[in-house]
């Protein structure tokens, strides 16, 4: 059984897609944006931060789930320049502190609504 999994407290899908979708015991999150949830804006073209927006919003929606950054097994990170590697990974690590999930990192040409950085990750629910 699928279940989508929608949070007042994370960006509204902007097409159509599910913020995320619970499948067994694993959370599927789409690729999330720096969008602000609170006014679905985008936030300051700058990559620290919309690094820190998204990893925001991925935390937001596994909280609804009630799961922590200690849940995710991997993430995916598109970026649109990899010139930006750096400062991206520099944000990632202060967000996931020790926890170390399995991750790709993929410059892409270009990404939606022209943001920098986009990312998408997979939790999975302890028994």
């Amino acid at each position: 059984m699928v279940e989508e999994i929608v949070t007042d407290d994370a960006p509204a899908a902007i097409g159509p897609y599910a913020q995320a979708v619970k499948a067994g015991n694993f959370l599927f999150l789409s690729g999330q944006l720096p969008i602000d949830p609170n006014d679905q804006q985008l936030v300051h073209r700058e990559v620290r931060t919309q690094t820190r927006q998204v990893l925001a919003n991925i935390n937001s929606i596994l909280k609804s789930q009630q799961l922590e950054i200690t849940n995710l097994v991997k993430t995916t990170i598109f970026i649109n320049d990899m010139n930006h590697f750096q400062e991206i990974n520099e944000e990632y690590s202060q967000f996931m502190q020790e926890h170390r999930p399995a991750r790709s990192a993929v410059e892409v040409s270009r990404l939606p609504k022209d943001v920098l950085v986009e990312i998408e990750a997979i939790a999975v629910f302890e028994d």
